[in-house]
This record gives C-alpha cells, structure tokens and sequence, in this order.
C-alpha cells in the first residue's frame, strides 16, 4: 500500500514542478502597475499617517491598510492566525532636565538635549572637565593626546576642523559624532557633552523608545547629552564660531578646565506596543521552505514643530512594492500557478529606530530561518540617485549583498533582469570600504546575521530629501519604481520556484557578525 501512495506523491511533485516552469510570470508582473503603486502611496505616505513614526497612531493605520490588502488578496495571517507580530517597547517620558554651569541655567531641548536615553535617572556634579576640542582621534592626530580623562566629564566640540580630512569616510570618519563618542568612552569618560550649534531636531522630543530587548540597558553606559552653542558661549565668553576658529588656528588647546557643573535628568517609565506584519502565500510541494519578501513601514513621524516627514520614497515605495508583489503572487495562485515555496510578505516597524521590527523578528522567528531560501529586502526604490552622474539615471537600481552568503544570488538575479527587465544592477555599496555601510542599515541584515541569503534593493537616495519632509510622493519617478518591483518580481518567482534552496557557501564578513 505504502509504495504505490509514494509513487504518486513523487509524480503530484514533479507535475508541479512542471507546471511552475512552464508559467509565464510575465502575466503576472504585468499587474504590477504605476497606477496601482502611486494608490497605495497616496494611502501610505499621505498627512493622515503623520510620517509613521514607531510607534504612533499613523503607524497603527498603515499596518490596518496592509493588513486590510492582504485579508482582501487571500493571504493568510503569517503569526499563528495573526496579521500582526507584536513587540513590547519602553516608553520613557522626560520628567525633568536641568543643566547649571557656574549658576547660569539652560533651557532643555534648546540648550540641552540627550543624545540617548540615559536609564531612569542622571545627576552629575562636576567641579572640572576635560576639554577635548574636536574629540578627533585618527592617523597622525590624537585630540586626547597627553590628557587622561578616565573617570572625567569630557567635552568636546562637533564637527571637524578647517582643513582636516579623515583617513576615513561616512559613517566611519573620525569627525562623524558616533566615532567621538566612541573614542571618549574608550579614552574611560564617565560622562560626555558634545557642543553642537543647535541641538538636532531628532534629540529634541520628550518621549523616546526602545525595545524590550535591548541587551545593554542605557543606565549601565555613561551619558552623553548634546550642549547648544550657546552654552558654549555663555561658559566660555567668546562666540561659538570664536571658540572653533581659536581651535582651527592652535591659539585654543584641549586640556582640564575648572567649572561647577549640574545636570539633572529624571525620566518617567511606561509601556507601549509596535507590530510587523505578515501575509502568507503558501506553498505547493516545497511548501515548508520560505521566501521572504520585506520592507519597513516605519518612517520618521514629525518634528517638534509639528512638520510630517512623508516617507513616500522611505520607506513608502518599498511597503507598497510589497503590497503589488503579493497581489500579483496571489494572481498566479488563484490561476493554478501558485510558488512552489510559501512566501512570507512581511512589512516591519521601527527600522528607522534600529531595525528593531526585522531584529525581533529574526530573533523570534515564526517560520525556521534554516528552512528560508533568502530574503528580499527592498528600501527605497522610488526616486533617482541625485549623485549619480551616468547616463542609466533612468534605468538603474542598486543592488546590495550580491557576494554574500551564496553565490546563488547574482546568478538568479541577472539571469532574471537580463531576460525581463534588463535594467542596470549596480552593486557599488557591495564595497566593503563604502562610506556609508549600507549593507548593515536595513532589514535584510537581521536575516544576514542569521545566514540567510539576501538581496537589498536601493534607490541611492541618501542626499536631496533623505529624511526630510519633502521626501513626498510628487517627487517619485513611477515607471522606473514599477520596473524595478517588477525585476524583483522576477527574481522571487525563480527562487520561489527553482528545484533547490539556495546555497549557503559564502562567509559573512567578520565585521558584519
């Protein structure tokens, strides 16, 4: 009885197979469409949604109309009957901030400002600290040179001098802020204030977040606060572009100046919620591997003066990609060409914040991350690079991990863009001296982490209305957006469908573990 039921199984799986190679995805990348694409994100990143910020009630609304496509398209719930995957986050509400220096007091969020969240309570009481100039330490320069500031209040000035280039660029030069704080901190500060002309927008709201999760509470590292130029001034007695250019021409030098110095920060703890999303196509005979394809929903929300950063290119292209790419699956499965593989649609928050929807998600995951062929990631395929000076302008995108984790990937990809879209792949930010590490600043990296192959698909629009609230859906380029969702169409139909998983003979690199 047993061998004749085996017999017919393996042949249901081959007809399948069979089945699957002899559909045209053409009919259904087709339905991928700039009218489609611009009625999503007119829903996505129009003023109701208030910039999406993680969380926040334009947030809940986004994930309520994607959850409303994907019940409308027959998609099943991806978290055990549940759209939504849900995670806890710690709301911490600013009860009070104080900053005195010599019995001057400075207004908060004007003067003063966290840099982060620095646990439940600061009270710091100086006599003294350490002025460290720029903070710089690189080849050939160290701004701590002779100076110990272990144990100290360090502070330094933002920015870099007259002249001076880094060895490094981006995210990684030692001019950058995070690098400073970093080489004060490994210098031993017990406490940091980086002078900025003005206290930026993002450090200025009362109420932050963080995730449940986070391994290193901030009470357990030193705080760090931004100071406004005018503190500066104030303290000093000469302006703040004095006090730079006396740095710049040698006349200022670090060392310990004497100062009575107070600052009180006190904060309120509550709970709030923020959820992925996921919808589900499942599979036919390797319904027990997965294909991811993912985006974030998340943007920014608004500023302090109650300005909506859109997000229509951030991450609002890729979201409603998502959406197109599941409606045109959902097709080929109600015409009896559903995948092979289930693929799993997944929208995720708090990007922006931290990758912290795709983290929790990689942590927590609902379908095994051994049994997920890749994962998709697309995040920001709306707009034109305003840096790219070729004449492809029109008919690019960026494609990101390429050399990574299986050597499956560039294959498939090409194979499927040089027969449908033919679209140019550039892989520039697969350098692994790109300035701008792009490779660890979105979603797809928590499935990297895990060993899963991916792909990143990018815009390159870093510059222009790169977190800005003129990043609006006016300024997307619709043809070339459809394109590209429909190339990565292609490329999830092959993976999908193809006969193996991919293949997992590529290391991560080691600075990416």
């Amino acid at each position: 009885m047993m061998k004749p039921l085996f017999v017919l199984v393996a042949v249901c799986a081959v007809t399948i197979a069979a089945a699957q190679k002899k559909a045209d995805p053409g009919v259904f990348a087709r339905t991928i469409t700039t009218a489609d694409l611009k009625a999503h994100l007119s829903v996505i990143a129009s003023a109701e949604m208030e910039g999406r910020d993680t969380p926040s009630p334009g947030l809940e609304k986004a994930a309520e109309y994607i959850t409303a496509h994907f019940k409308k398209l027959g998609l099943q719930p991806g978290n055990n009957g549940s759209y939504r995957q849900t995670f806890g986050l710690s709301k911490d509400s600013l009860a009070k901030l104080d900053l005195s220096v010599n019995g001057i007091h400075f207004e908060a969020f004007k003067d003063v400002a966290p840099m982060w969240v620095n646990g439940e309570k600061v009270l710091l009481d100086y006599k003294e600290y350490a002025f460290a100039g720029y903070g710089i330490v690189d080849a050939g320069r160290d701004d701590y040179d002779g100076m110990d500031v272990k144990g100290k209040l360090v502070v330094i000035i933002g920015g870099s001098p007259e002249g001076f280039t880094p060895s490094k660029e981006g995210r990684l030069a030692s001019t950058a802020t995070a690098i400073k704080v970093k080489n004060a901190l490994q210098k031993g500060a017990a406490a940091i204030l980086v002078a900025t002309e003005q206290i930026p927008p993002r450090s200025k709201s009362p109420v932050v977040y963080r995730p449940d999760w986070e391994k290193n509470t901030p009470g357990q590292a030193p705080p760090v606060f931004y100071i406004s130029a005018n503190v500066v001034e104030k303290v000093s007695g000469h302006s703040y572009a004095e006090v730079k250019a006396a740095l710049d021409n040698g006349q200022a030098k670090p060392g310990i100046s004497e100062a009575a110095l107070t600052l009180d920060y006190r904060l309120q703890r509550d709970r709030a919620t923020a959820s992925n999303v996921l919808g589900v196509i499942e599979g036919t005979d390797k319904k027990d591997e997965y294909l991811f394809i993912t985006a974030h929903y998340d943007h920014v929300g608004k500023d302090a003066a109650g300005n909506i950063y859109y997000g229509a290119d951030d991450d609002g292209s890729g979201t409603v990609s998502v959406l197109e790419m599941a409606e045109a699956f959902a097709r080929a499965k109600k015409a009896g060409k559903g995948p092979r593989r289930t693929i799993v649609f997944m929208t995720v928050s708090g990007e922006e914040k931290g990758l912290w929807g795709s983290e929790y998600y990689s942590d927590n995951p609902v379908f095994p991350l051994d049994k997920t062929t890749a994962d998709l990631n697309i995040d920001m395929i709306g707009r034109v690079d305003t840096e790219r000076m070729s004449a492809d302008t029109l008919n690019y995108v960026y494609v990101i991990g390429h050399d990574k984790l299986s050597t499956d990937l560039p294959v498939i990809n090409e194979g499927m863009n040089n027969k449908y879209t033919k679209l140019v792949l550039d892989y520039k930010f697969d350098d692994p001296n790109d300035k701008e590490q792009i490779y660890y600043r979105s979603d797809h990296f928590n499935f990297a982490r895990k060993g899963v192959p991916i792909l990143f698909f990018y815009d390159g629009m870093l510059k222009a209305d790169y977190h800005k609230p003129t990043d609006t859906i006016e300024k997307i380029n619709f043809a070339l957006m459809a394109k590209r969702a429909q190339m990565i169409f292609y490329t999830a139909w092959e993976m999908a469908n193809r006969d193996q998983m991919l293949k997992r003979d590529l290391k991560l690199p080691e600075q990416a573990r």
